[in-house]
């Protein structure tokens, strides 16, 4: 007998979205277990400081202390600057942490997360001095004009992440009801990543 599978809820479209600057780099995470370990890895694999990817795995050894401060589980993120995709001017690699909810970049002011709920008061987490967060350009009640215009913003202004650097790479659009994130280029963002 078959069993039953009832039909998954659906998000509302229009919801809060936060829009962060898209790095192009590599992506990394970090997971820091409850007894204090570290685990480094890129997007596909485990990495170490011997079998590494543009040395992450080494930079997290050399900073773990600092990395500790992130608290036990998974830590996404972008590895990027000198010598990884479009370099964006720097002479230095940065580590980039995606969920810029809830991280407040490291010397700046934590803000209140909204949750819906004016009785329960959660504060942003500082991020350790090691590290960055992706620069939001955008939050708010979603839509396609906010998407174009952070795109346009980007194209016209540089990068956020990189001030100065004017040929980023796009956009992240993360819908909070949905806790889905779609990504959108400034260039060939109509050709499929794998296309020769």
């Amino acid at each position: 007998m078959e069993e039953f599978q009832d039909f998954p809820k659906m998000a509302r479209l229009s919801r809060r979205a936060i829009i962060t600057e898209k790095i192009d780099g590599t992506n990394a995470q970090i997971f820091i277990g409850e007894d204090g370990s570290i685990k480094v890895g890129s997007r596909t694999r485990w990495i170490t400081p011997d079998d590494d990817n543009f040395g992450f795995a080494a930079w997290a050894q050399e900073n773990r202390e600092d990395l500790l401060k992130l608290g036990a589980g998974r830590h996404f993120g972008e590895w990027w600057g000198r010598g990884i995709q479009r370099g964006y001017a720097l002479n230095e690699r940065r580590f980039s942490l995606f969920n810029a909810i809830r991280w407040a970049a490291h010397g700046t002011p934590v803000k209140q997360i909204e949750n819906g709920d004016s009785r329960i008061i959660k504060m942003q987490d500082q991020a350790p001095a090691c590290c960055h967060v992706v620069p939001i350009l955008y939050d708010g009640m979603f839509s396609t004009d906010a998407t174009n215009h952070a795109i346009f913003t980007l194209d016209v202004n540089g990068s956020s992440a990189a001030p100065g650097f004017m040929k980023p790479e796009g956009i992240v659009v993360f819908h909070v009801a949905g806790n889905v994130g779609f990504k959108k280029t400034i260039e060939k963002d109509d050709q499929w990543k794998g296309k020769q």
